[in-house]
């Protein structure tokens, strides 16, 4: 779901996802999780930041458009960015070669081996 603002709507979340709020927690179906209190606001909206991660959805900004996305429920295991790890091996003449060097540029990596 996309969001203009770290704070969702109860009705919006609810419509959005399916998670309802109730005064045990955020509810869907059966299944129950605790929102803390610093995460309710005083017009009854909820901090998206807090529920994302009490519900195992990976939340995303792009500051370009000033959007927030909310992923699906993921179990926490979610990629929430697009870097690689920082890898060094050595060129073809033997120099050490970052893969950082190529960082805002569109890259291939391909890997090969012989078993």
């Amino acid at each position: 779901m996309l969001i203009s603002s770290p704070v969702i709507g109860a009705e919006d979340l609810r419509a959005q996802s399916g998670w309802e709020l109730k005064p045990e927690g955020l509810c869907k179906g059966d299944r129950c999780v605790i929102v803390p209190a610093d995460a309710r606001r005083a017009d009854g909206s909820l901090d998206a930041e807090v529920l994302s991660e009490r519900l195992g959805m990976a939340l995303v900004h792009d500051e370009t458009h000033d959007l927030w996305a909310v992923g699906p429920e993921s179990g926490g295991r979610a990629l929430t960015d697009a870097r690689a790890p920082e890898l060094t091996l050595p060129d073809a003449e033997g120099r050490a070669f970052t893969l950082s060097s190529l960082r805002g540029q569109k890259v291939l990596l391909l890997a090969w081996a012989s078993w």
